[in-house]
Protein backbone atom coordinates (compact mmCIF):
# COMPACT_ATOMS: atom_id res chain seq x y z
CA UNK A 1 0.00 0.00 0.00
CA UNK A 2 1.37 3.53 -0.69
CA UNK A 3 2.89 5.62 2.48
CA UNK A 4 1.13 8.49 0.99
CA UNK A 5 -1.43 9.46 -1.47
CA UNK A 6 -3.63 12.54 -2.59
CA UNK A 7 -6.81 11.61 -3.99
CA UNK A 8 -8.18 14.80 -5.98
CA UNK A 9 -6.74 17.48 -3.52
CA UNK A 10 -7.50 20.91 -3.59
CA UNK A 11 -6.52 23.91 -1.65
CA UNK A 12 -7.76 27.34 -1.36
CA UNK A 13 -6.64 29.77 0.90
CA UNK A 14 -8.71 32.88 2.14
CA UNK A 15 -9.44 35.38 -0.56
CA UNK A 16 -9.96 32.66 -3.42
CA UNK A 17 -6.31 31.98 -4.11
CA UNK A 18 -6.15 28.46 -5.17
CA UNK A 19 -2.83 26.81 -4.38
CA UNK A 20 -3.55 23.18 -5.37
CA UNK A 21 -6.17 22.03 -7.75
CA UNK A 22 -7.14 18.34 -8.17
CA UNK A 23 -3.58 17.01 -7.54
CA UNK A 24 -3.14 12.98 -7.06
CA UNK A 25 -0.05 10.84 -6.85
CA UNK A 26 1.26 8.02 -4.52
CA UNK A 27 4.55 7.55 -2.92
CA UNK A 28 5.03 4.12 -2.21
CA UNK A 29 7.40 3.02 0.98
CA UNK A 30 11.04 3.20 0.43
CA UNK A 31 10.23 5.34 -2.62
CA UNK A 32 12.73 8.87 -3.11
CA UNK A 33 11.15 11.20 -5.68
CA UNK A 34 11.30 15.09 -6.64
CA UNK A 35 8.68 17.97 -6.25
CA UNK A 36 9.99 20.40 -8.72
CA UNK A 37 8.03 23.98 -10.42
CA UNK A 38 8.07 27.25 -10.73
CA UNK A 39 7.82 29.89 -7.72
CA UNK A 40 4.47 29.63 -6.59
CA UNK A 41 2.93 26.54 -8.13
CA UNK A 42 2.25 24.77 -4.92
CA UNK A 43 5.04 23.22 -3.66
CA UNK A 44 5.16 24.58 0.16
CA UNK A 45 1.23 23.73 0.02
CA UNK A 46 1.65 20.45 -1.03
CA UNK A 47 3.88 19.75 1.35
CA UNK A 48 2.35 21.84 4.60
CA UNK A 49 -0.52 19.51 3.64
CA UNK A 50 1.35 16.26 4.38
CA UNK A 51 2.83 17.76 7.46
CA UNK A 52 -0.90 18.91 8.80
CA UNK A 53 0.37 22.37 8.89
CA UNK A 54 -2.49 22.71 6.77
CA UNK A 55 -6.03 20.82 5.16
CA UNK A 56 -7.07 20.37 2.29
CA UNK A 57 -10.35 22.10 1.02
CA UNK A 58 -11.52 19.59 -1.20
CA UNK A 59 -9.88 15.88 -1.92
CA UNK A 60 -8.13 13.49 0.28
CA UNK A 61 -4.74 13.31 1.98
CA UNK A 62 -4.04 9.52 3.04
CA UNK A 63 -1.03 8.63 5.09
CA UNK A 64 -0.70 4.64 5.90
CA UNK A 65 -4.11 4.81 5.18
CA UNK A 66 -5.17 6.83 7.40
CA UNK A 67 -7.25 10.26 6.40
CA UNK A 68 -5.37 13.22 7.41
CA UNK A 69 -8.84 15.18 7.35
CA UNK A 70 -9.61 12.83 10.32
CA UNK A 71 -6.74 13.93 12.44
CA UNK A 72 -8.16 16.20 15.40
CA UNK A 73 -7.07 19.61 15.35
CA UNK A 74 -4.20 19.46 18.40
CA UNK A 75 -3.27 16.01 17.53
CA UNK A 76 -1.57 16.54 14.71
CA UNK A 77 1.91 16.33 16.67
CA UNK A 78 1.17 12.41 17.30
CA UNK A 79 1.35 12.61 13.44
CA UNK A 80 4.49 14.68 13.16
CA UNK A 81 6.41 11.94 14.40
CA UNK A 82 6.20 9.74 11.48
CA UNK A 83 6.67 12.77 9.29
CA UNK A 84 10.29 14.64 9.47
CA UNK A 85 10.37 17.92 7.78
CA UNK A 86 13.58 20.04 6.55
CA UNK A 87 12.23 23.76 6.57
CA UNK A 88 13.84 26.72 4.26
CA UNK A 89 14.92 28.31 7.22
CA UNK A 90 15.49 25.50 9.98
CA UNK A 91 13.55 26.66 12.52
CA UNK A 92 15.90 25.66 15.11
CA UNK A 93 15.77 26.72 18.85
CA UNK A 94 18.34 29.65 19.52
CA UNK A 95 18.86 28.80 23.00
CA UNK A 96 19.54 24.79 22.77
CA UNK A 97 22.83 23.02 21.33
CA UNK A 98 23.10 21.17 18.46
CA UNK A 99 22.61 17.94 20.48
CA UNK A 100 19.81 19.18 22.47
CA UNK A 101 18.32 20.41 19.21
CA UNK A 102 18.62 17.07 17.58
CA UNK A 103 17.56 15.24 20.53
CA UNK A 104 14.10 16.56 20.72
CA UNK A 105 12.27 14.53 18.79
CA UNK A 106 13.08 11.70 20.50
CA UNK A 107 13.07 13.41 23.96
CA UNK A 108 9.40 13.81 23.16
CA UNK A 109 8.71 10.30 22.19
CA UNK A 110 9.88 9.01 25.47
CA UNK A 111 12.71 7.15 24.45
CA UNK A 112 15.80 6.68 27.11
CA UNK A 113 18.86 8.65 27.52
CA UNK A 114 20.98 6.13 26.14
CA UNK A 115 19.29 5.39 23.25
CA UNK A 116 19.06 9.20 22.05
CA UNK A 117 22.90 9.58 22.94
CA UNK A 118 23.62 6.84 20.19
CA UNK A 119 21.39 7.47 17.17
CA UNK A 120 22.26 11.62 17.92
CA UNK A 121 26.05 10.72 17.89
CA UNK A 122 25.24 8.70 14.72
CA UNK A 123 23.97 11.53 12.60
CA UNK A 124 26.61 14.23 13.97
CA UNK A 125 29.12 12.03 12.74
CA UNK A 126 27.05 11.40 9.17
CA UNK A 127 26.57 14.81 8.51
CA UNK A 128 30.31 16.05 9.95
CA UNK A 129 29.06 17.78 13.14
CA UNK A 130 30.68 15.71 15.35
CA UNK A 131 32.57 18.81 17.09
CA UNK A 132 29.76 21.09 17.50
CA UNK A 133 27.77 18.88 19.29
CA UNK A 134 27.73 21.84 21.66
CA UNK A 135 27.40 25.11 19.58
CA UNK A 136 24.46 27.00 19.85
CA UNK A 137 22.70 27.84 16.63
CA UNK A 138 23.46 31.23 15.92
CA UNK A 139 27.13 29.94 16.70
CA UNK A 140 26.79 27.70 13.06
CA UNK A 141 27.20 29.14 9.27
CA UNK A 142 23.90 28.69 7.47
CA UNK A 143 24.95 25.48 5.96
CA UNK A 144 26.00 24.00 9.07
CA UNK A 145 22.02 25.04 10.09
CA UNK A 146 20.78 23.56 7.64
CA UNK A 147 22.50 20.25 8.77
CA UNK A 148 21.50 20.39 11.90
CA UNK A 149 17.34 20.94 10.66
CA UNK A 150 17.88 17.71 8.05
CA UNK A 151 19.56 16.05 11.47
CA UNK A 152 17.04 16.16 13.60
CA UNK A 153 14.60 15.39 10.62
CA UNK A 154 16.31 12.03 10.16
CA UNK A 155 17.01 11.21 13.88
CA UNK A 156 13.78 9.71 14.38
CA UNK A 157 13.32 7.40 11.15
CA UNK A 158 10.31 9.00 10.30
CA UNK A 159 8.26 6.98 7.65
CA UNK A 160 8.55 9.79 5.71
CA UNK A 161 10.84 12.71 5.11
CA UNK A 162 9.84 15.55 3.22
CA UNK A 163 12.95 18.52 2.10
CA UNK A 164 11.27 22.09 0.58
CA UNK A 165 14.50 23.64 -1.07
CA UNK A 166 17.04 21.50 1.42
CA UNK A 167 20.37 22.36 -0.69
CA UNK A 168 19.79 26.19 -0.78
CA UNK A 169 22.63 26.98 1.27
CA UNK A 170 24.79 24.99 0.73
CA UNK A 171 28.01 24.37 -1.70
CA UNK A 172 27.88 21.57 -4.26
CA UNK A 173 29.93 19.50 -2.78
CA UNK A 174 28.13 19.42 0.54
CA UNK A 175 24.77 19.34 -1.98
CA UNK A 176 25.68 16.17 -3.20
CA UNK A 177 26.51 14.30 0.48
CA UNK A 178 23.18 15.59 1.62
CA UNK A 179 21.75 14.31 -1.30
CA UNK A 180 23.34 10.67 -0.75
CA UNK A 181 22.06 10.71 2.73
CA UNK A 182 18.23 10.94 1.19
CA UNK A 183 19.40 8.47 -0.80
CA UNK A 184 20.33 6.07 1.61
CA UNK A 185 17.21 6.51 3.66
CA UNK A 186 14.58 4.09 1.60
CA UNK A 187 17.13 1.47 2.79
CA UNK A 188 16.03 2.23 5.97
CA UNK A 189 12.13 2.03 5.33
CA UNK A 190 12.08 6.06 4.86
CA UNK A 191 9.98 7.44 2.26
CA UNK A 192 11.48 10.89 0.80
CA UNK A 193 9.77 13.57 -0.93
CA UNK A 194 12.46 15.98 -2.02
CA UNK A 195 10.71 19.95 -3.40
CA UNK A 196 13.26 21.73 -5.40
CA UNK A 197 13.59 23.92 -8.26
CA UNK A 198 17.55 23.22 -8.90
CA UNK A 199 16.86 21.26 -12.54
CA UNK A 200 20.55 20.34 -12.70
CA UNK A 201 20.38 18.61 -9.13
CA UNK A 202 16.77 16.82 -9.74
CA UNK A 203 18.50 15.05 -13.30
CA UNK A 204 21.22 13.87 -11.44
CA UNK A 205 19.52 11.74 -8.94
CA UNK A 206 17.77 10.01 -11.57
CA UNK A 207 14.78 9.45 -9.28
CA UNK A 208 10.91 10.15 -10.48
CA UNK A 209 10.05 13.41 -10.31
CA UNK A 210 6.31 15.21 -9.76
CA UNK A 211 5.79 18.65 -11.40
CA UNK A 212 3.60 21.56 -10.83
CA UNK A 213 2.68 24.53 -12.63
CA UNK A 214 0.18 26.85 -11.16
CA UNK A 215 -1.47 24.06 -8.35
CA UNK A 216 -1.70 21.16 -10.86
CA UNK A 217 0.27 18.54 -11.38
CA UNK A 218 1.19 18.62 -15.29
CA UNK A 219 3.50 15.57 -14.83
CA UNK A 220 4.97 12.52 -13.10
CA UNK A 221 8.29 12.08 -14.80
CA UNK A 222 9.29 7.87 -14.14
CA UNK A 223 13.44 7.54 -13.71
CA UNK A 224 13.60 5.86 -16.81
CA UNK A 225 11.69 8.47 -18.98
CA UNK A 226 14.53 11.07 -16.98
CA UNK A 227 17.19 9.07 -18.18
CA UNK A 228 16.13 9.26 -21.60
CA UNK A 229 16.50 12.82 -21.49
Amino acid sequence: MPVLRFDNVSKVYAGGRQALREVSFDIQPGEMLFLTGHSGAGKSTLLKLIHLAERPSRGTVLFNERNLAKVRRGREALHRREVGVVFQDHRLLLDRSVYENIALPLVLRGMKRGEIGKRVRSILERLGLGDRDRALPTQLSAGEQQRVGIARAVVGEPRLLLADEPTGNLDPTLSAEIMALFASLPERGTSVLVASHDLGLVKRMKRRVLVLDHGQLVDDISPEDLADE
